[in-house]
């Protein structure tokens, strides 16, 4: 087990980028199977999802387009503020959607951006998060395709940073 200093906390490993590997190739396949017959548009919201969603999309076989958003929820570890900083110039009436997060914690990113991007009237709308913490959850959120559900505890790495420190780690690493 390996562990990290990052400002002030200790980090120590708690998924591999093997583990995270594996469950982006299974998601990767359901997607594929759902969508064969269609070009859906991913929206990856980011910084935390630039690499989830570069790894997921290299794995997809169908032919997809993707969009990005940039959105502000947290200082720290957390503060329920939410600025939108950049916005979503695709078309997207009658696409399917399929939203890309790092983390579904209290959902309030999603809870957010979602009222927007149903305005637009997409066809559906999908969820597909690297990480997902129930206990955490504040909000109706749906995802659709997660590769972990996780306790609610702080991550690093993987795109997950702290204080945008720590997004470089290839592996994910908990709060000790």
């Amino acid at each position: 087990m390996e562990f990290l200093k990052v400002h002030d906390k200790t980090f120590k490993t708690f998924i591999s980028a093997a583990q995270i590997q594996a469950q982006i190739d299974r998601i990767a396949k359901d997607i594929d199977d759902k969508y064969r017959n269609e070009k859906p548009l991913f929206i990856a919201i980011l910084n935390g999802s630039f690499i989830f969603a570069a790894d997921l999309l290299r794995c997809l076989k169908i032919q997809c387009d993707i969009s990005f958003v940039k959105v502000s929820s947290y200082q720290g570890t957390s503060s329920g503020q939410m600025t939108e900083l950049i916005g979503l110039n695709y078309p997207i009436k009658n696409r399917p959607i399929i939203i890309i997060e790092d983390i579904v914690d209290t959902g309030n990113t999603l809870h957010k951006i979602l009222p927007s991007i149903k305005a637009k009237h997409p066809k559906s709308i999908e969820i597909a998060s690297l990480l997902c913490k129930p206990a955490a959850i504040e909000f109706p959120i749906e995802v659709t395709y997660s590769c972990f559900d996780i306790p609610n505890a702080f991550v690093i790495g993987y795109g997950l940073d702290y204080n945008n420190l720590g997004r470089q780690y290839k592996d994910i690493y908990q709060a000790c």
